[in-house]
């Protein structure tokens, strides 16, 4: 038997319901902001990524699926979101358009080869938002503002906001020989990992998750006493920025996110539940020019689906299913299937949901599959009924029943479309 690949899984028909529940949350909430949707292909040029994520961090090293195409390309499978929509912005020259542009993917899927976990597969999904040309305070709060308004839309609580700055090029120059000279001095302490992180990108190390090296790593120096003024005063603006909104946050100076384009802002939201990060992002001025656009500001976060059905499945939080079948048509013999082929086009015409039967059931049968389907009528068509032309409908919450004209399709309209509201 074929099975899914390992780290992947199905979003089976009975469970879709609650995809489209968080989507449309997030829709509704984007919509509220002014921001707009965009979708970019699921496979992109190799070096793409390798620009923007950076060639020593461990998604390009270890954990991209990458290969090459038919025409001799080397090719990507998406890491992560925003690279893709940098490369959309500048290929298209929408540097040339008002900004700031606003905009949002939804159930984007990420792949990455890791080692498969609750609430992150090797293909997941993310909902994340960028935006595009400013490089203001007011833009990262905004942006954080969205981020949370969309966990208050869904009913999901006990959240942490955590924000750092990890400064720019010339303050994490400064602090980055700070740390180097600091992990030196415990490297003996320090897993492999960390060890080899040492000499390409040390500023991960503090995001490492092993509990011997957070022991080693709490006298570390911190980021945030070496911003230059430019770096401190944009910080300074964010917090009065979410102070304003009445945001609650707490500083967290070990806060680095794992990809080499963040500049000054980083945050996360944490779910006290469980512990997850069930979203993080920050802001990247560099990485447009770094692909080749123009100097632009930008910003933004990406926010993992499983994971967050994780956590709204832990706090117990309903999701709204899809309405229920407004009508059943039970159909016996050939002429009767025809009749309720005519009718069921008419009425998903007029937006009533309806089915008929497709497998030649029994009368008691259909009348189980209508109950499992939870159909909130079921109209009985038989050859006695076609040929006067009366047929009854009935209720399956209360077992009444009315009769109704078979040739009055619209008469049949109103009578559903009183009783279903």
């Amino acid at each position: 038997m074929i099975k899914a690949p390992r780290g992947t899984r199905d979003v089976l028909p009975a469970e879709s319901y609650k995809w489209q529940h968080i989507e449309n949350a997030m829709r509704k909430v984007c919509r509220n902001f002014g921001v707009l949707e965009t979708r970019t292909p699921v496979f992109e040029a190799k070096e793409l990524f390798i620009r923007s994520v950076g060639e020593v961090t461990d998604v390009v090293q270890k954990e991209m699926y990458e290969f090459t195409d038919k025409g001799g390309r080397e090719v990507a499978l998406k890491p992560e979101g925003t690279a893709g929509v940098v490369r959309m912005f500048i290929e298209n020259g929408l540097f040339n358009s008002q900004l700031p542009l606003k905009q949002y993917y939804i159930n984007n899927p990420i792949f990455r080869y890791e080692k498969a976990q609750a609430g992150r597969l090797r293909e997941h999904h993310q909902f994340g938002v960028e935006f595009f040309g400013s490089s203001s305070a007011l833009t990262d709060a905004e942006v954080i503002q969205l981020a949370l308004s969309v966990f208050e839309e869904l009913g999901v609580k006990d959240l942490s906001l955590n924000i750092n700055s990890i400064g720019c090029p010339k303050c994490r120059e400064r602090y980055n020989k700070a740390l180097l000279e600091f992990l030196e001095s415990i490297k003996g302490d320090l897993c492999e990992t960390c060890n080899d992180r040492l000499n390409h990108n040390p500023l991960r190390i503090l995001d490492c998750k092993v509990e011997k090296c957070q022991q080693k790593l709490k006298d570390a120096p911190e980021i945030l006493d070496y911003l230059c003024d430019e770096c401190q005063e944009h910080f300074e603006q964010l917090q009065e920025n979410l102070e304003t909104l009445g945001i609650k946050y707490s500083v967290n100076p070990r806060i680095v996110r794992g990809l080499d384009y963040y500049t000054k802002t980083v945050f996360e939201i944490i779910s006290n539940t469980d512990g997850f990060t069930v979203c993080g992002g920050g802001r990247y001025d560099k990485l447009i020019e770094q692909i080749g656009g123009p100097p632009t500001g930008a910003v933004g976060f990406g926010l993992g689906m499983e994971r967050l059905i994780i956590v709204m499945e832990a706090q117990k939080i309903e999701f709204q299913k899809n309405e229920p079948l407004n009508l059943y048509i039970c159909s016996m013999g050939r002429e009767c299937e025809k009749y309720a082929l005519r009718l069921s086009q008419f009425l998903k015409n007029e937006g009533i949901t309806c089915e008929i039967n497709h497998g030649g059931r029994s009368t008691k049968a259909q009348f189980k599959y209508a109950d499992k389907i939870n159909a909130k009528y079921v109209l009985t068509v038989g050859d006695s009924e076609l040929e006067s032309g009366m047929a009854d409908i009935k209720n399956m919450e209360d077992g009444e029943v009315a009769p109704v004209v078979l040739n009055d399709f619209d008469g049949i309209k109103i009578f559903l479309t009183r009783e279903i509201g």
